[in-house]
């Protein structure tokens, strides 16, 4: 092989590493976003869960508004 192959190749295989190294960092900082929403959620499914458990069940006389 040609020096100047060979320069090409490594100049190549440094482009590609430094994709890798991008393309890896990205996918940590998505992961990091998946788990802080997935706790998120978790924690609003159980606000929500916990006030329905925590309502006291309503007669159809007290949903007519008032002004009836």
């Amino acid at each position: 092989m040609s020096e100047s192959r060979i320069t090409e190749l490594e100049t190549k295989l440094a482009f590609a590493e430094d994709l890798l190294d991008t393309l890896n960092q990205t996918v940590i900082r998505q992961q990091r976003q998946i788990d802080s929403l997935q706790e998120q959620f978790r924690l609003l499914h159980q606000q929500v869960r916990d006030s329905q458990t925590d309502a006291e069940p309503s007669t159809p006389r007290e949903e007519i508004p008032p002004h009836y």
